[in-house]
Order: C-alpha cells, then structure tokens, then sequence
C-alpha cells in the first residue's frame, strides 16, 4: 500500500489527516482536503481512503484482502504484525483488542468490506472528529479541517462556553463548528457501507482500581518503560525534560537505559527558594553517560510570554498559550544538539497522583480509614472543617451538580476541598464577561445537564479521568506546535496502558497525604536510586506567573485592544483593559484570566477571512 503526494515531506510529530469512505461520491468531498503538500492513501479500489500530511516515520499500513490498516503515530508495530492482523480481520470489533493491547500513542483506522473504522486514543490526546460532507460521512483528527469544508465558522456559543472556568465535561468535548461532531476518546467511528450512517462504538472502559501498590507498582514501570522504549528502541539522540520533579526525573532514567543518546534539559525557577535545579543535578549525577544542559534560569520566558505573535492554527482554545514560549524555547537547542524527539514528564501529576474524590466513597465504605486519611489531607491543603464536611456529604448526581452550577455562574470561586472532594471545580464566569456571553454559556451548560452522565460513577475515578483528558487538549496543541518549532515532543505518561496500569491500582494507596506519589515511588524503586527517590515535594512556578503578570502587562493590554471577543458581545473590554493595568489584582493568581485569553488569542488566530462579527457565528 503506497501514498501519493506532493511538495515535501511535513517533519516528525505534526500529523494530522481526513478519512473516506470507498465510494464513487466521496470524490467531490476529498477534493476539499487536498492541498499542496498533502498526501494520498488510497482503497484498494484507487479511490482516496487517507488525504492528510504525515512522515513516513509517523505510519504503517497493510492490506490483506478486503481489510486494509493503518496506524499514524508511535506504536512498535511493524508491517509484518499489521499484515497479520488484516489477515485475521472478519469483523471490525476485533480491533477492540489491538487498541488495547499497544504501547504508544497513535490513531488507528481501519477499512473492511466497504465499512470504516476511525479511532484515537482512550487518553484525548489523539482525537477524532467527524461530519457528514458533500453526502458522506468523512472523519479527520481535526475539527477546523471539517468544518472548514462545511463553509461553517466557529458557533458563537460554543466560544462563550470556552470563557468558562473551568469548563466542565462533557462540553469541552464539544467542537466549535456546528454539524462536526466529536467522537468520545473511549469510543471509534464506525461508518456503514454506504458511507453516510456512523455510529460511535466503545472500545475503552477504565480499569476498576483493584490492585494493591505491591502489585501495581511493577505494572505500572512495565508499562512506563515500555512507553519510553517504545520512542527510544531506534537509538538516535533523544532529549528529556530533567526539571528535578520525580516524573521527569523517572522518564529520564528510563530513556538512559535504551540504545539512545540522551540529552537532558533543566530550566532553572527564578524563585530563589526553587530547590529543583538542585534536584536535577542529583539526578544528572547518577547518569554519567547523559548529557545535562542546564539552561539560564533569567532566559526562561515568563507566563504570558508573546501571546500577541502566536500563529499556530489551532482546532480550538487552549490555556496552553499561555506557557507556549516556555514550553517551546529550549527545543531549538535540542535540535542542535542532534534531538530527533523531546520526552517530557507531563501527565505524571495527572498518572501517579489521583484525586482526593476518591474518599466521598471510601468513607462511606471504610470510614475509620478515611476519617484517618481525610485528617491528613486537612492539614496539608488546609481545608477547613466546615467545608470538608459539606464537601463530603454532598450526594448530588452529576447531572444535578452540572444542572444547579448554571445558577452559580457568578459566584466566588467555591473553596478548594469543594472541588477536591466533589465532581470537579464548579464553572465561573468572571466580572468582565457580558450579560449576553453569560446567557449563552448558561443555555449550553444547561441543555448539556440534562443528559450529562459522569465520565465513572465514582466520583474519584471520574475526576481523574476528566484532569488527564483536560491535560491532553493541551498537549495536543503543545505537540502541534513542538513539531513545528523542529523537535517533536513526547509524554509517555499520557499513553493508554500507562494510564490503565496506574488507574488499576487501589486509590487509597496512590494517594496519600503521608507520602508523594506513593505508587510511582515504588514503581521507580529499581530505576531511581533510593537517595533521589526520597524528595517530598517539587516547585510550583508561582513567582514565573506572578511576574509574567507584571512584566507583560502592556501585551495584556494590546490583546484588549480591539478585542475580537468584545466585536463578539462576549466580554466588557474596557474590564479587561483596567485589569491589564494592575496585574497584581487579588484573584489573578488564580489563573482566572486564562480561559479569556486562550479563546482572544484563538479568534485572532484564526485564517483571514474568517467573519466575526455575527451573533449567531463567527
């Protein structure tokens, strides 16, 4: 099976594609998504099944009689195991068992008899997306790709519901184009013969957390090695985060145990009490064969950093923006020092640690365990009684609890434990949002309670899994821009088995307040040594975001200037444009602003000609 293409070969970590049925009809729709340096993959039949930009390194494909595979993206298959799998296809459920049986991160699709098969990763960080165009159903991995092709622009609504903080599932699932359609991370697109009906199917169900540490914890290295090996196997030079945290520090260790030079990257705090860099030099000190690069801590870019120059085109807002600059800065430097590929240590928060949710449930069925546990986590978040005990008695389902936050759009932030204990952090609209941006994201939230169902019935493991999917929209856009900036980038903790390995551990003992990652602790016990292993904390960057308020102030007040957002009705921009002036503002700490300027700095980025000032759409 061989691709058609033209102009050169798009680099390593970008790829990004659209999806065709095998019929006569689809012809007029392919042709909105071929482009100059787009390539081909056709049906067996010539007609086009794949029109997408990816590199040679980014796929496999095999055909074997009436099925045809490819995967797109990091996995250690290879033809030959593909082959056998076409060979053994008869029906498009058995892939259920591929999907979960693969290291990587990759999109999976699949043609058999006339039906597709369209899937990405159970984690979010590997959508897919659909619509139905020129009377066909076509899938891509990026929404602005389809509705593009339907002559849409963004709903209205949809950028009003993005001013939300934070916005609650299920609706930041939803696109912003109207008629293209996500399909959920657990679920794949399967679309009938005659290439119009499409269904969702699910493929992917979250462990229950049974397993004990003991028994977890080499799971759980098994499957982060196997995710870093997965990346390293080709040798070649390869870079890792090294920020003196443990989950960089244990991606590090792992990548140095494979055929792959490492080169390893500590961007110092500016906090003079930030002890990681401290840390990362322990760490380089037990890894004589990696090269360390400690970069100048004053050379790191602040939050906030060029927020008025970034054109990435991007498929919906992200908070990402607003650490884009530091994320991206060192990667240059790594491509000189022969980088094919950056390893970060992101998601390991989001992995290793889980949240505190889980103990509305254990009190309930170990309360003496739980009162001991709950004192703990009292102590070390400060969480006061009164709040605590609210928090825990709270038994509202999750429709209700989405349902009775539309009335408490404008209230103060709800108190941590609320939101630790509970569904998730409640939605806020802050001062500067307008009447009629308020009204609009109200009926979203509102239409969408009526039928919204928990991500799992247990209220911990449903927030876990709604903070990594949370986590992943962000690196999606991240990994975009990382391969454009020349290196792409890598977070092994983020691939499907190694979130399943730690989620199947019992959360009572992968969260604690007596000990820090208590799960990854053991599982890097024979890759770590002892002495790193025993650090109890890491540095949380608040005076780079404090200062980057400041020093960046009159950039926040530039992104005001005529405000795409304030054409729209959405917000009140001279609210904006006095806050800009005083950045240390009580509140601002909190991150407040961000939603705001993640959906200003993606109206601005949007291609040319894009309307914006309609009511109804963009």
């Amino acid at each position: 099976m061989t691709d058609t293409h033209a102009g050169a070969s798009p680099g390593r970590g970008d790829a990004h594609f659209a999806v065709f049925p095998d019929r006569e009809d689809a012809a007029a729709a392919a042709r909105l998504f071929a482009r100059p340096g787009t390539r081909t993959l056709p049906h067996a039949s010539g007609r086009p099944w794949l029109i997408g930009r990816w590199h040679d390194d980014e796929i496999v494909t095999a055909q074997a009689g009436p099925a045809a595979l490819a995967v797109i993206g990091c996995s250690p298959l290879d033809t030959a195991r593909l082959s056998h799998r076409a060979a053994q296809l008869r029906d498009l459920a058995q892939l259920d068992a591929l999907a979960r049986s693969t290291p990587g991160s990759f999109h999976l699709v699949a043609a058999l008899d006339g039906r597709l098969r369209v899937q990405g990763t159970a984690s979010g960080l590997r959508l897919v997306f659909h619509a139905e165009i020129g009377g066909v159903r076509v899938a891509a991995t990026r929404a602005d790709v389809l509705g593009a092709a339907l002559g849409e622009e963004p709903d209205v609504e949809q950028v009003a519901v993005r001013l939300l903080w934070p916005v609650p599932h299920p609706l930041q699932e939803t696109p912003l184009w109207r008629g293209v359609t996500t399909v959920p991370p657990q679920d794949a697109l399967i679309v009938a013969p005659d290439g119009r009906a499409a269904r969702h199917s699910r493929w992917w169900t979250p462990p229950e957390p049974v397993r004990t540490l003991t028994a977890g914890a080499d799971l759980a290295r098994d499957a982060l090695a196997d995710a870093v090996n997965t990346r390293t196997r080709h040798g070649g030079t390869v870079s890792c985060d090294l920020s003196g945290g443990l989950d960089s520090t244990s991606i590090c260790f792992l990548a140095d145990r494979s055929p792959a030079h490492v080169v390893a990257s500590t961007w110092p705090g500016r906090d003079p009490a930030d002890t990681d860099l401290h840390w990362a030099r322990q760490a380089a000190g037990f890894l004589p064969d990696v090269e360390h690069v400690v970069w100048d801590a004053d050379a790191s870019p602040l939050v906030y950093t060029d927020l008025l120059t970034i054109d990435d085109l991007l498929d919906e807002p992200t908070i990402g923006v607003m650490d884009r600059s530091r994320v991206l800065h060192h990667l240059p430097g790594m491509a000189e020092r022969g980088s094919r590929l950056h390893l970060t240590g992101i998601g390991g928060d989001h992995v290793a640690w889980c949240s505190e949710a889980y103990y509305h449930r254990l009190l309930r069925t170990r309360p003496l365990f739980a009162l001991r546990q709950l004192r703990g986590f009292r102590a070390l978040w400060q969480w006061p009684l009164g709040g605590t005990a609210r928090a825990l008695s709270d038994a509202r389902p999750y429709g209700k609890w989405l349902r009775d936050s539309v009335g408490q759009l404008r209230d103060p932030l709800p108190a941590t434990v609320t939101g630790a204990l509970g569904w998730g952090g409640a939605p806020r609209l802050f001062d500067w949002v307008t009447p009629e941006g308020e009204w609009l994201a109200a009926r979203a939230l509102r239409a969408a309670a009526e039928s919204a169902q928990p991500l799992h019935r247990d209220r911990g493991l449903h927030a876990d899994l709604e903070q990594i999917r949370s986590c992943t929209r962000i690196i999606r856009q991240w990994d975009a821009m990382a391969a454009r900036a020349g290196v792409p980038m890598a977070s092994p903790f983020l691939d499907d088995r190694v979130i399943e390995a730690f989620l199947a551990v019992r959360p009572a003992e992968r969260v604690s307040p007596w000990q820090y990652k208590p799960l990854l602790t053991a599982a890097m016990r024979d890759v770590v040594p002892q002495e790193w292993l025993r650090r109890s904390n890491k540095a949380d960057a608040s005076m780079d975001a404090s200062n980057g308020l400041r020093e960046h102030r009159a950039d926040l007040l530039a992104l005001w200037e005529d405000s795409r957002l304030e054409h729209l009705g959405l917000v009140n921009g001279d609210a904006l444009r006095d806050l800009a002036l005083r950045p240390a503002t009580p509140g601002l700490q909190q991150a407040i602003l961000y939603s705001t300027i993640a959906a200003e700095v993606w109206l601005r980025g949007l291609p040319r000609g894009a309307k914006t000032g309609a009511t109804t759409s963009i």
